[in-house]
């Protein structure tokens, strides 16, 4: 079955709230760790585009997850990997200013490219199964 009384049926795994998705679990992991490495600097533009990104990521699965519809829900997976290229971005200009240590920065540059392919993923698994019937 591919999508019942609210559940979403991804890659053979079922999800009853976005709360569920890794891909949300990883996102805001990864929000915590921005707003962290970014609370005492200095640079209060770059600080809040950079924290407005990063929580974006994990809103747009969350919005779209709750819409209930296979478009809706691809539409936001969407946005949400596009401030992941957002976020990256930004986490390049934080690096090179030396707001975020370089490791650390590139940490999070990495996870933040595993978790835009992870929203690929459930993208490409999605636009699979709305071409099917529900059974």
């Amino acid at each position: 079955m591919f999508l019942h009384f609210g559940t979403y049926t991804i890659m053979e795994n079922e999800y009853d709230s976005f709360e569920d998705l890794w891909i949300w679990q990883e996102a805001m992991q990864i929000c915590y760790e921005i707003y962290d490495c970014m609370k005492n600097c200095r640079d209060f533009k770059l600080r809040d585009q950079i924290c407005d990104s990063s929580v974006s990521i994990p809103s747009n699965i969350a919005e779209g997850f709750e819409l209930n519809t296979d478009r809706a829900f691809i539409r936001h997976l969407y946005i949400s990997k596009g401030s992941g290229g957002e976020l990256r971005t930004q986490l390049y200009v934080a690096i090179r200013q030396n707001y975020i240590p370089e490791i650390k920065g590139q940490q999070l540059v990495n996870r933040i490219k595993r978790l835009c392919a992870g929203i690929q993923n459930f993208i490409t698994a999605r636009k699979n199964n709305s071409h099917r019937k529900p059974t």
